[in-house]
């Protein structure tokens, strides 16, 4: 039989909708690789009381030999101390050093070689990174030492790449470059080369509406076509194509992948199309790292209704 790398989870925001999700995703298929979950024993506990939610567990301590003791018939936990006595609580800073603590031993657990498989569940940007990083996509890019990185959204028929991630509008055009273009793009190809072991076919989107400006200066023509035209030496790519009709069903089925300039002007269509069917995978670390494409939405907690999918898609993905 195979021996499966174990999926290491990072369970993110301790006051979130992701135990339930992830209680509910194991419930709904059986994975062949072995889940383990660093998350707050006494909050995991707390909270799957609280929903009424049961599955078998584990509790394994880190300085053990992991691989030996772990199993794929059980969701196998290592714990990390978080104080609180109630099962939800409003998002604070309270949980900062919780949230540390759980990727310090997660990142040096993968630099062991434990595994290469990595899914963190949601945090929030505002109290965790504290504007020092975009998103959890720059933060562990910072934390492994990982310079050239990328966040594709992904689902099998189309996936979309934003060149700017959490980035303010207003700065998105001083951010976007030729380097920047290109540097994404392969990087992105070359993950579809070794990872699905087929060259996509991609779609560059403009910067400017109808990629048309009345300005003097046209990103689009100046920034945009330069790098495509020189991508396109070596790449099935096209563009710039405007932002507004790439996503028609007859435009977009021509392509697997649009890379469009700003976070909301490619995950805005795709996630109206697909909803919670794609998963959010940075390319370009050490190791694999997905995240279910959501927040801790915090106005779901507790209410046992919120949709696994996401984190089911993730799981599938890592489960080879």
């Amino acid at each position: 039989m195979k021996n499966y790398k174990p999926i290491l989870i990072v369970a993110g925001e301790p006051n979130s909708i992701f135990v339930e999700i992830l209680i509910k995703s194991l419930k709904k298929k059986i994975y062949k690789s072995p889940i383990v979950l660093i998350i707050s024993k006494k909050i995991f506990e707390l909270q799957i009381n609280y929903l009424n939610l049961k599955y078998p567990f584990q509790v394994l301590k880190e300085n053990e030999n992991l691989k030996k003791k772990i199993s794929n018939k059980k969701l196998n936990i290592i714990n990390v101390n978080y104080n609180t006595s109630k099962p939800f609580q409003k998002i604070s800073n309270k949980s900062n050093k919780y949230i540390q603590d759980c990727f310090d031993l997660a990142l040096k657990l993968l630099k062991k070689g434990f595994t290469n498989k990595l899914i963190n569940g949601p945090i929030s940007k505002k109290t965790f990174l504290k504007n020092k990083f975009l998103g959890v996509t720059e933060y562990l890019a910072n934390k492994s030492k990982s310079k050239n990185y990328a966040m594709l959204i992904y689902n099998k028929n189309l996936s979309v790449c934003p060149l700017t991630t959490h980035l303010p509008i207003k700065n998105v055009v001083k951010k976007i470059s030729k380097k920047l273009i290109i540097e994404k793009i392969l990087l992105i190809n070359n993950f579809y080369k070794n990872y699905f072991n087929y060259l996509p076919r991609i779609a560059v989107t403009g910067i400017n509406p109808h990629c048309e400006t009345i300005n003097g200066y046209d990103e689009d023509k100046k920034i945009v076509k330069p790098a495509v035209y020189f991508l396109k030496k070596k790449l099935n790519i096209n563009g710039p194509l405007p932002a507004d009709t790439i996503f028609l069903k007859n435009n977009r089925k021509r392509f697997d992948l649009i890379v469009g300039m700003y976070h909301d002007q490619v995950l805005t269509p795709m996630k109206t199309i697909y909803e919670y069917n794609a998963t959010n995978i940075t390319i370009g670390l050490p190791f694999l790292r997905l995240s279910p494409d959501h927040g801790p939405n915090e106005s779901m907690m507790g209410k046992n209704l919120s949709n696994p999918q996401s984190l089911i898609e993730c799981l599938k993905f890592l489960d080879n």
